[in-house]
């Protein structure tokens, strides 16, 4: 049962007691009519929009995209960088997954043999 179900039925009114989104309160506050204030044409939904201006491009300039050779060799840097912030596995812990990979796919792999013997018999018997 809902909250607001449950308050209907209460009578009671206390909105301000519950936690709301922020959502919830520009809907309440325009509900009351305590907007912006100012003209409607200018703010939707209370909000003052910049639509109908286009966003300024950005001009690359040739210094900063470089060459290839430099681009490439920045690349390589940054990807350098970041494989420096990786966690490696420990030896231990990589024999410890490799073993339980090997575990499920060996598993995996009597499951599918079976049933295909399974299958294979039981269709040997119908038609056979």
């Amino acid at each position: 049962m809902s909250e607001d179900s449950s308050r209907r039925r209460r009578g009671s009114d206390d909105d301000d007691a519950r936690p709301v989104t922020a959502a919830g309160r520009r809907r309440r506050a325009d509900a009351a009519g305590n907007g912006t204030g100012g003209d409607p044409a200018d703010t939707e939904g209370g909000r003052t929009s910049g639509k109908g201006t286009a966003t300024p491009t950005r001009d690359r300039t040739p210094e900063s995209q470089g060459s290839v050779f430099a681009r490439l060799r920045r690349f390589l840097r940054e990807v350098v960088a970041e494989l420096r912030k990786v966690h490696w596995p420990t030896r231990r812990q990589i024999v410890v997954y490799t073993f339980v990979v090997l575990v499920f796919v060996s598993f995996m792999v009597a499951l599918v043999a079976g049933l295909d013997w399974v299958f294979a018999k039981a269709v040997f018997a119908l038609f056979g």
